[in-house]
């Protein structure tokens, strides 16, 4: 009999996750449309391709917030369940606070792999092609950059001058073995210059020695102050958007990281958080499940839903804190993103210890 009201709970729980889901998603298809009109308001596309974009970067956007939408699914579950005076049947069969949150908990744990696995693969390529297609409208098309086993690639539109640069490894403010090819606006061949060490700390590098080819002879100076649109934080920043890559992508973009000499710190903390969010959202929804199963001893569910609002906002700025650690390489990344998990698994244990006490 326990199990039958378990399974119960379990459809009614995802019947309230599926309801909150609906509304979230519209919701963020109603924003991000206005947005991405405003985008393209000097651009003469009319609304089929904002529409397209909106499409394109909603799934990702809904992963973003999934751990809310789980804690609002919560206690809209639990504020379903006690109005109708459900949870005290569920009681009534025997049903103890613990056996009520762990079907639940572990429905949420099962979501949270599905979302990896599927949902945020399928996410993360809809990112890339909106990304892809919204780059063709943006003013910053005259350049971009990619890392690949062989290396960083950037190509760089300034001075009436298109500049092809490859190097093989970075080395904190500085580039090696950087070849650049330049060519003008209509892709003829200008020049071709090689250097072993580039400092890239402002937008005017400073090739050291460098090798210039031009017209099939070749001549070594002593330095070359060269002008581009990029400099350390920029090709820094250029790689940030991580949430545009798959799992398979975000490993081999690591191997090749390895091998330019790049820093991997973000792009692991990246995987990191990806691989606790099942747990991160499981936690979530009994920290939900605690408040609202306190109601009956308190008579204030208002108070409750407020709490648990409020309590989702400080676990998102601790969260977002140790982010700021991580960037500031202050502590180490597994320490920022399974440290905050672990304390909330205590005290979500001392919580479910309590409330099965009651």
């Amino acid at each position: 009999m326990i199990a039958i009201y378990q399974k119960h709970l379990i459809y009614s729980f995802l019947k309230s996750f599926l309801k909150v889901c609906v509304f979230f998603f519209s919701l963020i298809i109603i924003l991000n449309l206005f947005e991405e009109i405003s985008f393209l308001k000097n651009s003469d596309t009319g609304y089929y391709l904002p529409l397209f974009l909106t499409l394109l970067n909603s799934l990702s956007v809904l992963f973003d917030v999934l751990p809310f939408i789980f804690l609002i699914s919560t206690l809209y579950f639990f504020t379903e369940i006690l109005d109708k005076n459900e949870l005290i049947v569920y009681k009534s069969f025997g049903l103890t606070n613990s056996r009520i949150i762990k079907p639940i908990a572990a429905t949420t744990f099962a979501v949270g792999i599905f979302s990896i696995i599927i949902l945020y693969n399928i996410s993360s390529n809809l990112k890339f092609l909106y990304l892809d297609i919204k780059n063709d409208y943006s003013k910053d098309d005259k350049y971009l950059a990619v890392v690949t086993a062989n290396g960083l690639w950037i190509k760089d539109e300034i001075n009436g001058k298109i500049n092809i640069i490859n190097a093989a490894k970075i080395d904190g403010n500085y580039l090696l073995n950087v070849l650049i090819t330049q060519l003008d606006l209509n892709f003829e061949f200008k020049k071709l210059i090689r250097s072993s060490n580039v400092n890239i700390k402002d937008n005017n590098w400073v090739l050291k020695d460098p090798y210039i080819t031009i017209d099939n002879k070749t001549k070594k100076i002593d330095n070359l102050v060269f002008q581009t649109n990029f400099n350390k934080q920029k090709i820094k920043n250029l790689f940030s958007n991580l949430s545009s890559l798959n799992l398979w992508q975000l490993k081999k973009l690591k191997k090749d990281y390895e091998l330019l000499g790049y820093s991997t710190i973000l792009l692991s903390a990246h995987q990191h958080k990806l691989y606790s969010y099942p747990l991160y959202l499981t936690i979530m929804v009994c920290i939900s499940s605690i408040l609202m199963l306190n109601i009956k001893h308190n008579n204030s569910k208002a108070f409750n839903l407020i709490l648990g609002i409020l309590i989702s906002v400080l676990i998102y700025y601790i969260n977002y804190f140790f982010n700021v650690l991580i960037e500031s390489k202050n502590i180490p990344f597994v320490v920022s993103i399974w440290g905050p998990q672990l304390l909330l698994i205590l005290i979500t244990t001392i919580g479910l210890v309590n409330i099965n006490e009651k």
